[in-house]
């Protein structure tokens, strides 16, 4: 039936050009954005756990460079024991020198003192960002027997988790102020002298100071013992804090790849998809402009 109130060709035409162009919109905005899922609109699911995971990354990014500053602070750590074991080991040299008939201690003590100087100066200089772990003072209230690096950032069901990796400063200190407890400034031997202090001017070739000197080069070859254990173990964790790097990059470049899969556009696909759109465009248009133009057929059956 042929109507001047309703035309229902125009309508349905009109309908299938509006569906049309709406489909066009939404791809021409993937195409221009390059995401299928841009927004909680698109895709609710998705969107969710897309945000989910780029907080996570995120996080994880953030936990890796904490490792980069975290691997330089034991890198300087380390390097700063190395050179005291070079120091201390020239210092256990002037001793067993010492031990020779007839030395002359008083300008052996001399050399010594100034490498026991040397020893606290590398010591107090070997710190990174206010961080030093090999002169310290475990009264000041800031003190931290646990030197931690954040390692880790986990997601549970429980919430979220942080993981460390921790130093025992009591093990890499050298100095501490507080009651002489570091490797270099603690008693040696059953005397009350220490790496730090210990003074061979006054002894003689005796057999009780000869004694005395053979149980001083055994306390310095005892506090190279330990620092060369303080040095393995920092090198230790420079290596598992650059396995973690490599961990966490390769786990950062998985989320990017899934956060790709769920909210990433098919380039291709939505290329594909607008020319085809496009064409239905045109054909709509077109067929909605018949439409309208069949009421005008209706004048010439009056004419």
């Amino acid at each position: 039936m042929s109507s001047i109130l309703t035309n229902t060709a125009a309508m349905t035409a009109l309908k299938n050009l509006q569906s049309t162009n709406m489909a066009l919109q939404d791809t021409q905005n993937r195409i221009s954005t390059g995401l299928k899922v841009n927004s909680a609109a698109d895709n609710a699911g998705y969107w969710s756990i897309a945000t989910t995971m780029r907080s996570d990354k995120s996080s994880l990014d953030t936990v890796n460079s904490a490792l980069g500053v975290g691997n330089s602070a034991v890198g300087t750590a380390y390097n700063g024991v190395t050179a005291a074991i070079k120091t201390a080991q020239a210092l256990k040299d002037q001793l067993v020198s010492a031990a020779q008939s007839g030395s002359d201690r008083t300008k052996i003590q001399a050399q010594v003192a100034q490498l026991q100087k040397q020893l606290k100066s590398t010591a107090d200089a070997t710190n990174f960002n206010g961080q030093n772990i090999l002169s310290v003072d475990s009264s000041a209230s800031s003190y931290n027997a646990t030197d931690s690096i954040m390692s880790s950032y986990s997601r549970t069901s429980a919430g979220v988790s942080i993981g460390t990796i921790d130093i025992d400063v009591g093990t890499t200190k050298l100095y501490d102020s507080n009651g002489n407890a570091g490797i270099l400034d603690k008693n040696i031997g059953s005397g009350s002298v220490s790496v730090a202090t210990l003074d061979i001017s006054a002894l003689t070739d005796s057999a009780a100071d000869q004694t005395t000197l053979t149980g001083l080069i055994k306390g310095v070859d005892d506090a190279i013992t330990s620092m060369t254990t303080a040095a393995s173990n920092l090198g230790a964790v420079q290596s598992r804090i650059k396995d973690q790097q490599t961990f966490l990059t390769s786990l950062s470049d998985s989320l990017t790849s899934g956060i790709s899969s769920l909210v990433d556009a098919d380039m291709t696909t939505e290329s594909t998809k607008l020319q085809a759109l496009q064409v239905q465009q045109q054909l709509g248009t077109q067929a909605l402009s018949i439409a309208n133009q069949s009421s005008q057929a209706i004048l010439k059956l009056f004419q």
